[in-house]
């Protein structure tokens, strides 16, 4: 009897010894690295242009394709105020002004990330106007933004001021990646696939004081000047950009304002022909001179520092003769690649998206898109025509009629569309959920200077083997604890 309970427990504990072999193998061979999900990273950009400056937030994972993160907008922010450039007589106060959007910001990025967020502050043509004329405000203005924005737990990058070109090339950038023009993702081949380059947009940006284009041109007709490159997902894109300063709606609206005084002189009421039929503005003559748009030294600029009554006479037709004199056209002479004011332009190529002032401006005329050019110029004609006193009920604002009409001269006579390319042009101000504009292509370029992690991996088990593993290491437990207690018995 007692020989054979000791075989029996020899048994137990024989099973016993095999099956925590068998746990330990699989436990073994069931490991396999486990790759964790990416970090998300933020980054932030200011935009400060010559009307008003806005924050924008942007997200992304930390393991990106072909080394250009996979970018979206997280937060807009307004920022309360004019735009940096009013500030020259006070420069703290434009450091003082971002603050509200800053707090906002960090509201939305988790705290034990907000020292890590690169952030920048970029400056377009209203710094650029600044600087021309005052050099050391635009410093103390820029001074004045870092040291503001180094007050917060963020990784300052810089404040600076883009040039033209820069803020044309990221734009681009932008509404083409919003539109998956440059890489878009495939379910079924479990890719990204990258489109071809006849796919690829062009932006037309108009603001305040500047106004860019920018496309990509047959390779054979881009040259050197106006030429950039950039690599995005690891392709090369080589397009056409130039910035027009001076040629923003608001700048544009001083010099005719100007040369319509200048051509009525003596007289200081000036029929105004963009302008609704009774509709009447006061602008004094020291304006013309804060600005380099207007050339202040003019000497056909009467003397002193009076004013000049603006009367409106609602002519569609002399609103265009008028705006056409704001352009060089004959700087060009016979030459085909050329815009104007001498600027070398190759031929345009392929569908654009108009943003910015583009977009309100023909809003306002509440036209669907893809309305024959003929319909657009009916639209505005019966714009201009109504008097200051219809225009009032509902109310709108006066500018519409030569804003509207300078548009059709900047884009039809300067960038030389026509009847059919016109049809090329789509008027809009978001894409994908974010705002058109150059910050987000500033931020994707930026991107590519942040090197991508390398996924955390952890040591994991493949379920199967780690559950059959679970398994008999319990039935060991059991059949220790059984051999345990028969021991003691015997």
């Amino acid at each position: 009897m007692l020989a054979r309970k000791k075989s029996f427990t020899s048994a137990i504990i024989g099973a016993l010894v095999a099956l925590s072999i068998i746990a330990l193998v699989l436990s073994l061979v069931g490991v396999e690295d486990v790759t964790l999900p990416p970090t998300v990273k933020y980054g932030m950009v200011f935009d400060a242009g010559s009307s008003h400056t806005s924050l924008f937030v942007y997200e992304w994972d930390s393991d990106k394709e072909n080394d250009t993160g996979v970018v979206s907008q997280t937060l807009s922010c307004d920022v309360q105020g004019q735009g940096i450039s009013s500030y020259a007589n006070n420069p703290p106060e434009a450091g003082n002004s971002l603050r509200e959007c800053l707090d906002k910001a960090l509201e939305v990025i988790p705290a034990e990330q907000q020292r890590d967020v690169p952030a920048y502050l970029g400056a377009t043509a209203g710094m650029r106007l600044l600087r021309e004329q005052n050099s050391s405000a635009t410093e103390q203005i820029l001074a004045e933004v870092a040291e503001t924005m180094q007050e917060y737990p963020v990784a300052f990058k810089g404040a600076r001021v883009l040039t033209g070109e820069e803020e044309g090339a990221y734009g681009w950038i932008t509404i083409n990646y919003l539109l998956d023009s440059f890489t878009k993702y495939s379910p079924k081949a479990h890719t990204w696939l990258h489109p071809e380059a006849a796919n690829i947009f062009g932006a037309l940006d108009l603001g305040g004081a500047s106004t860019q284009i920018t496309f990509m041109p047959e390779g054979s007709a881009l040259r050197q000047n106006g030429a950039s490159e950039f690599t995005l997902y690891g392709y090369r894109h080589n397009i056409y950009t130039h910035s027009y300063l001076c040629y923003g709606q608001d700048e544009m609206l001083q010099r005719l304002a100007k040369e319509l005084i200048v051509e009525s002189s003596p007289s200081r009421r000036v029929r105004h022909p963009c302008y609704p039929e009774g509709y009447k503005e006061t602008v004094w003559l020291s304006s013309f001179r804060a600005s380099p748009c207007t050339d202040g030294s003019d000497p056909r600029l009467p003397l002193g520092d009076g004013s000049a009554t603006l009367e409106g006479r609602g002519d569609a037709s002399g609103c265009r003769a008028a705006l056409r004199k704001l352009f060089n056209f004959s700087a060009c002479g016979q030459s085909q690649d050329c815009a104007f004011d001498g600027v070398y332009q190759p031929p345009l190529r392929g569908k654009f998206i108009a943003f910015s002032a583009f977009y309100y401006n023909f809003k306002f005329l509440n036209l669907t898109e893809g309305q024959p050019l003929a319909v657009v110029r009916q639209a505005i004609e019966g714009l201009c025509t109504r008097s200051w006193e219809d225009v009032q009920n509902p109310k709108r604002l006066p500018k519409y009629c030569a804003n509207a009409n300078y548009i059709l001269t900047l884009l039809l006579d300067a960038y030389k569309f026509n009847e059919t390319s016109w049809n090329n042009i789509f008027f809009q101000m978001k894409a994908g959920g974010a705002e058109l504009g150059w910050t987000l292509g500033y931020m994707l370029n930026l991107t590519n200077m942040v090197p991508a992690e390398v996924p955390a991996r952890l040591k994991g088990h493949r379920a199967p083997l780690w559950a059959a593993a679970i398994t008999f290491i319990i039935l060991t437990l059991v059949l220790g604890l059984a051999a345990l207690l028969l021991q003691l018995w015997v």
